[in-house]
Parts: C-alpha cells; structure tokens; sequence
C-alpha cells in the first residue's frame, strides 16, 4: 500500500484549501527525510509516497517548486489547460494577490497571472522535479449534465501536449466529481487517473481504476498525516473499498 496526498494552495485566503508556506517547508522536510517521491508508473517500495497538487496555482511555482528542489523531490502538477497562459511579465505580489474566489472570476486569470504559464510548466519538467497532469480543460464538475466530457477529458490532453510536448498520462479529477462516462473517457486516455477519497493504494491501478488521494491541506503539524491514528483511518477506508470493488 502506498499514499498518494493531495494538496492546493500555499499562502492563499482559503485556509481548507491551504498550507503556509513555513508548514509546507517542513512537511516536505519530513517526507524527504521518511519518503521516497513517486512519479506515476514508478515501482513502489516499502516508504513510496505519491504528491499531487491541484490547479497549477502560481503559488505552486513560487513556493512549492524551490522546495521540491531544495529537498529533491518529485510531484505532480494538475493543470486545467483553459487558464494557463503561454508567459506573463506580471509581477509575482500582483500574481499571489487574489482571493481564492477570484481567482476563476472573468479575466481575472489573464489580468492577474493567478495560475503558471506555460514558460513555467516547461522549466518544471525539465527540472525532472515534475509531471503534468490533465485537471480538465476549465476545472469545471465532471457529472453535471451539460459537461462536455469529450472536450474536458481528451481535448485537455491534446492541448497539453501541444503546448508542452510532452506526453500527458494522468488526469486528476475536478472537486473529485465524476460518473461512469467521465471515468470511462479519462481511462481511455490515460493511464493514471487520481480522486479524492482519503484512502491508501495498493498499486497504481488504485481502487477499481481510480487512484485514491489523502487531503494534505490544512496541516497543524508537519508529520500530522503519518500519525498511526490518522494512518489506521486510511487502512480502514482502504479495507472497505477494496471488498466493495468500489470507486
């Protein structure tokens, strides 16, 4: 079994959703000095763990990336490909400003810069720091009716690729929403495809076809999700999907 965590932002208004950058640092201290980082399809050992980051905030570039260099880590980057633009000179206090809620509002992604460019994404791939996944085209709820899953699902890829060129593998599922078509169009086009559901892993199949993630945001102490109870919690969730053969 192995965890997979997910996080969002640093330094951001909406504390559910958000880590201090202080806190980030020394929870990535701790998983470099008790963890190996996994990429999707790499084998998994005995202290494998898995880090994804929702949305490709800027923050992410900003603060996150330093440390997984500082620490030499590996995480993957979930980017809904509708609001990244190809570069911005706009300045980095102007790109961190928003409120969480802004952040989708209108123009406000080609005003303010909130999310990573594609000069960005680029430089964190060769780094070999990071992976890119799919998280939709505009990060929008996957079950509702009117969702264009075609253009939501591959279109996303498609895009990625051609700004990147670079092979797109997993796609993260937005809010964690989705039905029986949405999860049947991301399998066909990728190989990983991650949910939330605080649960562990037994290989990277996940449970019935979907990767399961353990929220990481909102940490009190830097080791907080490694502690037996908590871990106790995911086995037992764990242990209930894999009899269920449920997603």
């Amino acid at each position: 079994m192995f965890s997979v965590i997910m996080y969002h932002h640093i330094n951001s208004d909406d504390l559910p959703l958000s880590n201090s950058d202080t806190m980030m640092d020394a929870h990535l201290a701790y998983i470099s000095d008790h963890f190996t980082t996994l990429f999707p399809g790499d084998p998994i050992t005995p202290g494998s763990i898995c880090l994804t980051f929702d949305d490709a905030y800027y923050d992410f570039y900003h603060y996150v990336f330093p440390l997984l260099k500082k620490y030499n880590l590996k995480a993957i980057l979930a980017v809904p490909s509708a609001y990244i633009l190809e570069d911005t000179e706009i300045a980095p206090e102007q790109r961190l400003s928003l409120k969480h809620h802004e952040i989708y509002d209108g123009d406000n992604y080609k005003t303010y810069a909130p999310f990573c460019t594609y000069t960005e994404l680029r430089e964190m791939i060769q780094s070999t720091h990071v992976v890119i996944a799919s998280h939709s085209m505009h990060h929008v709820n996957l079950s509702e009716d009117s969702v264009d899953l075609e253009q939501e699902i591959f279109g996303s890829k498609v895009v990625l690729e051609e700004k990147l060129g670079y092979r797109i593998e997993s796609f993260v599922l937005p809010y964690g929403k989705y039905n029986n078509a949405a999860v049947a169009l991301a399998r066909e086009h990728y190989s990983y495809v991650f949910r939330i559901g605080n649960a562990l892993n037994p290989s990277w199949e996940g449970i019935g076809g979907l990767i399961y993630r353990v929220k990481g945001d909102g940490l009190k102490t830097a080791d907080e999700l490694f502690n037996p109870f908590k871990q106790m919690g995911y086995w037992f969730k764990t242990m209930i999907k894999m009899l269920k053969g449920s997603r």
